[in-house]
């Protein structure tokens, strides 16, 4: 019987400094490759950390990824990387070396003073198998054997940046101290790698008017800057960071206690300086200490975000609504680093459901995200588990350790919360209609019962949900700005609705996956929820309670109202949309679904007028400021250049990008007639203010594109289907057309 291979970090112990300098430890292992057993044959490196590890064999990296082992519920789930390195393996002496940081296991998360984190100590875990041709096999892990001294790197933060320190020496080896870690939630990695993008150099470098050299690199991004310079030894280059200027100066309010500075002492020569331990939310720069003149040769930003492949594409006739997509695009990468963020740049950076809960989606068009939203999914099960069956407001869960400053408390004792809480549910309900992966529901199917739990024992005798705390339709406009939950949508009217979604689409996944049971309880639930919205919240002339935007938006989409009261419940919204010149009046709830009511209602038009609307606040405001990705109010910069004097305030939150759903189903009219896209609907609404449009998705059957332009009395259409694909093409005048496969022009 063939000898058992032991699974990757079995024989490992997770070791730590004895002793914390307060410097990155840098743990070091020197072995022998024994050349009489042969060529090696394999050689495969697993390792996994309480913080962030960068591991090098004989000087070289293992990996391009970065920020391993990236960021999971780690009381459940601690990831480890696996990676091929028989390339760098040497005959005789060789040398591994792993650095590791703070990351976010010893971070100081959090925001109002919260300052949580993991855990005290950080620490390696590592194994490297070793198989020669000869048969035999090798194992190098981490035990009390190994030796750790100083890296380079002084401090390090994810909120506050990197200090590096070229000629620090790294002194005497210290011996490890070896931790009992339980071993049972060790998981191979889920997600896909963090890794390097795009390159970008500088388009402009300037004096402020206050004296200090500013740097723009022309996009708000996520990553870091690297440079080399050569100045004296012991000069210091200092790096600040912000997404945009206020008053030509770098505009720091928004990162609130985030430094977000990276610092390196220069040593002798040229000093090579990429940050490895943090990351940061930017546009601009703002670079003192410099030896001789900054030029935009002498820096390059690295955008960092986790491996997708684009899915995705649009391009139109509107050059502003091309930079709104775009604008998209760049918000999702940056915030899909490892985990679905809410921003990059501030003291916080932390996967909040509702965010993800509307822009999924989104998310799933633009990108192939299956992998990293069911990692996320996995995480989010584990700590609703732990949370009373309760989905957190974010997840990972760090605030579940937060101590917040005095008075701060709005999140004590939190029960279940619409579109938050939702999340467990919409996320899912996005990635089957993008993918349609059975098993991938079943998996996530748990976490979809546990939040319908939690809301049915928050009912009140006539089904609504009405108690606990709600965001309701969170930042909507009208709020100010020091009361971003002041919305004029009731939230039991919002949290209702919100529920009857999330039951309608458990009892379809119980459905498909054979849970007769539970499809009839949820079908019972929401036909409950639904009978009760329309007895409490409905009148009979189809007004809603709180007669507002975002109540009939989301009644009229999420279908909970009868049929006969759509009609004027469509009008009564149409009135209101149109009575405020087309300007945007939703938040977080009613923003994803307000062109959908308009456009699935009859009223298409008045969704093109919505969506292309430029003063505030509306989706093209940020963009004739010169936004270059989503903000997270509707005006996060006011017109006189000055930053909104709320508490919270982002320059790149992807949630109301959520609008690019229905540019690319609507306007581009290409939808899943089945799960996964193995039947297709082709819809276009052209509209006026676009004279055409081009748009594409890759979906788990191939290639589909759907194309519209407008000519002198007709409007012509192009469709591209993949083979042996059925698809239902409905053309604005009506005509339907069914094809299977290749491409088909039509005229309307």
């Amino acid at each position: 019987m063939a000898e058992r291979t032991p699974p990757p970090l079995e024989r490992a112990e997770l070791i730590c400094p004895t002793e914390d300098t307060g410097w990155a430890p840098e743990f070091v292992r020197i072995f022998d490759v024994e050349e009489q057993c042969g060529k090696v044959v394999s050689a495969q490196l697993a390792a996994t950390a309480r913080g962030i590890y960068i591991a090098r064999l004989n000087d070289k990296p293992v990996t391009e990824s970065v920020l391993n082992p990236g960021w999971t519920s780690y009381e459940w789930r601690l990831q480890y990387q696996v990676f091929d390195v028989a390339s760098l393996v040497s005959p005789g002496r060789n040398e591994l070396t792993v650095t590791v940081g703070n990351g976010w296991w010893r971070g100081e998360l959090g925001f109002e003073g919260a300052d949580v984190n993991y855990g005290d100590e950080i620490g390696l875990m590592l194994s490297l198998r070793i198989e020669y041709q000869d048969g035999t096999v090798t194992e190098i892990a981490t035990d009390d054997s190994w030796l750790v001294t100083d890296s380079t790197v002084a401090a390090n933060s994810i909120y506050d940046g990197e200090d590096v320190v070229m000629s620090h020496g790294k002194g005497v080896p210290r011996t490890v101290r070896c931790q009992t870690v339980d071993r049972s939630i060790l998981v191979e990695q889920a997600g896909p790698p963090v890794v390097r993008h795009e390159i970008l150099k500088p388009v402009r470098v300037w004096q402020s008017p206050a004296g200090k050299t500013l740097v723009d690199f022309g996009q708000n991004l996520v990553g870091w800057i690297r440079f080399s310079a050569r100045g004296q030894r012991g000069d210091v280059i200092t790096l600040r960071h912000a997404e945009v200027l206020e008053y030509d100066e770098l505009g720091t309010r928004p990162l609130r206690g985030a430094e977000a500075t990276d610092t390196l002492v220069l040593g002798e020569g040229v000093s090579h300086f990429e940050p490895r331990f943090t990351f940061h939310g930017f546009r601009y720069a703002e670079v003192s200490g410099w030896p001789g003149e900054l030029s935009v040769d002498s820096l390059e930003a690295v955008v960092i975000h986790s491996q997708m492949r684009r899915t995705g594409h649009f391009k139109s006739s509107n050059e502003k609504l091309n930079q709104l997509i775009d604008n998209v695009v760049w918000s999702q990468k940056g915030n899909f680093l490892d985990i679905p963020t809410d921003c990059p740049q501030r003291d916080e950076r932390l996967g909040w459901t509702g965010d993800i809960a509307v822009f999924a989606p989104t998310a799933s068009f633009l990108y192939d995200v299956a992998d990293f939203l069911h990692k996320w999914l996995l995480d989010l099960a584990e700590e609703t588990r732990a949370n009373n069956n309760i989905v957190p407001i974010v997840v990972p869960d760090i605030l579940k350790y937060a101590q917040f400053r005095r008075g701060f408390t709005p999140f004590e004792g939190l029960a279940a919360t619409a579109i938050w809480g939702d999340a467990a549910v919409w996320v899912p309900e996005a990635l089957w209609y993008a993918y349609g992966d059975v098993e991938r529901l079943a998996e996530q199917y748990p976490g979809m019962q546990m939040h319908i739990r939690s809301v049915e024992r928050m009912l009140d005798r006539n089904s609504l949900w009405t108690a606990g705390f709600q965001f309701g339709d969170w930042l909507d406009p009208d709020a100010p700005p020091e009361k971003p939950g002041a919305a004029k949508a009731d939230s039991g009217v919002v949290a209702t609705a919100c529920l009857y979604r999330s039951a309608t689409f458990c009892a379809e996944a119980a459905g498909i996956l054979g849970k007769r049971d539970d499809q009839a309880h949820y079908e019972r639930l929401a036909q409950r929820v639904k009978e009760a919205f329309n007895d409490n919240y409905v009148q009979k002339d189809g007004v809603i309670t709180s007669d507002c935007t975002t109540v009939y938006a989301l009644a009229i989409t999420f279908g909970i109202l009868p049929e006969q009261c759509i009609p004027a419940a469509a009008e009564r919204l149409v009135k209101l949309v149109r009575d405020n010149d087309y300007r945007v009046s939703t938040g977080f709830a009613g923003t994803p679904y307000i062109t959908w009511a308009l456009s699935e209602s009859g009223y298409p038009a008045d969704a093109y007028n919505l969506l292309l609307e430029e003063s505030c606040p509306s989706w093209m405001y940020p963009v004739t400021m010169g936004a270059t990705t989503i903000w997270e109010r509707w005006d996060s910069m006011l017109p006189d250049g000055a930053i909104n004097p709320g508490e919270m305030t982002s320059f790149n939150h992807y949630a109301f990008g959520a609008i690019a759903d229905w540019v690319y189903k609507v306007m581009a009219g290409i939808r899943p007639a089945a799960p996964g896209y193995s039947k297709i609907r082709i819809e276009p609404v052209p509209g006026e203010g676009v004279d055409w449009v081009d748009a594409s998705l890759q979906t788990p059957h191939g290639h589909v594109r759907s194309s519209w332009h407008k000519a002198t009395g007709h409007t012509d259409f192009i469709v591209e289907i993949p083979h042996g694909t059925e698809a239902h093409c409905v053309l604005p005048n009506g005509e339907v057309h069914d094809v299977v496969g290749g491409v088909h022009t039509f005229a309307a």
